[in-house]
């Protein structure tokens, strides 16, 4: 994809502050946008927003996605070309604790900000983010394609089905015109990368554990995700962002996950960092049962490879390999040197 295309447009980002939004805050200032994000304070401490002072190049906005009159206000303001949708609760085993809040976030969140899309004839092209974990695994070994059936088994997976109902519903019965906005829902897989400091996500437990000094602990080490690294998931938003922009026929809805080869077991990916981490590295299966989660999940991407001509760039050994790179070097100035030099490297090659 050319990042030109987004030179001086307007780009509105909902969830800016998190761990994805810092990624695609910097890949669209070093493609000359005009960025601005509306979300709470970062979620965690280290922050990577923070730590990469994002603030400082963009228009920020902390907000919550539930407070619509000012979501509204705020969109009006900024009248964006483009909005990508990332605000939520991300969080599976947090949605078990706190279920009446990750539906309010997730699912209110998607009527808010499409309700603000309705107010505004800026926007030329909207993409709302949701995940693999729509569609009802029936954990079979073969993708889900996007119209297989959505059906989230715990409630944050159930949530992000509902927000991706809710925009395919918005979509008929508001922006079918041909001078509407394109609107579309972007499913990716479980994302890695360099600055992720969440709870109870893979890879920043195998870095805090290495940091300490201790095991990493796998909590269902045979279960089969489609990790990918978060620049994978970013350059499809992107490129379907800007696809739609010029082309309303090709909203719609779109998978982005790794190829089958790159579809491992989390006992693997735990292999493949104590691998890149070297000395100091290792792994045990966690004693016990939590929440269910789902222990064999695949995406069928065909239709983001033939209608948009995407594909996965990094297999999952280079992407854990510049999570490793990005993890070693502790030192908080060297955060934004690391992510801006990966977005370079991921598209120079693109």
């Amino acid at each position: 994809m050319n990042l030109n295309f987004y030179k001086k447009k307007k780009v509105f980002i909902t969830g800016h502050t998190g761990f994805k939004g810092t990624w695609l805050c910097h890949i669209l200032l070093q493609a000359g946008s005009d960025v601005t994000g509306y979300a709470l304070e970062p979620p965690v401490s280290p922050s990577l927003f923070k730590q990469t002072h994002t603030a400082k190049n963009i228009h920020s906005i902390y907000g919550d996605i539930r407070d619509r009159n000012l979501l509204i206000q705020t969109i009006q303001d900024s009248k964006p070309d483009i909005i990508f949708h990332m605000a939520a609760q991300p969080l599976v085993r947090r949605s078990y604790k706190e279920p009446a809040l990750t539906y309010e976030t997730n699912v209110m969140g998607t009527v808010n900000i499409l309700e603000a899309l309705r107010t505004t004839t800026a926007v030329r092209s909207f993409v709302n983010v949701t995940t693999d974990k729509v569609y009802k695994n029936r954990e079979w070994f073969w993708g889900y394609r996007e119209n297989d059936n959505l059906c989230g088994f715990d409630p944050y997976s159930n949530s992000k089905s509902c927000s991706d109902l809710i925009t395919t519903s918005y979509c008929n019965s508001f922006f079918s015109s041909t001078d509407a906005p394109a609107v579309s829902s972007a499913r990716s897989g479980n994302v890695i990368g360099g600055g992720d400091y969440a709870e109870d996500r893979i890879i920043p437990d195998c870095i805090r554990a290495v940091q300490a000094g201790e095991p990493i602990i796998v909590r269902n080490p045979h279960s089969i995700r489609p990790y990918q690294h978060v620049l994978e998931c970013l350059s499809g938003y992107l490129l379907l962002a800007e696809k739609q922009y010029t082309d309303k026929s090709l909203e719609g809805v779109y998978n982005f996950g790794p190829d089958d080869e790159n579809c491992v077991t989390t006992g693997k990916l735990a292999d493949f960092f104590c691998t890149a981490w070297g000395p100091g590295a290792s792994w045990m299966e966690q004693d016990g049962s939590g929440p269910h989660e789902a222990n064999f999940l695949k995406l069928d991407c065909s239709k983001a490879k033939a209608v948009l001509g995407w594909k996965p760039r990094w297999d999952i050994k280079t992407s854990i390999n510049k999570v490793v790179e990005f993890a070693k070097d502790r030192a908080d100035e060297k955060r934004k040197v690391f992510l801006e030099r990966q977005i370079r490297e991921y598209f120079d090659n693109v």
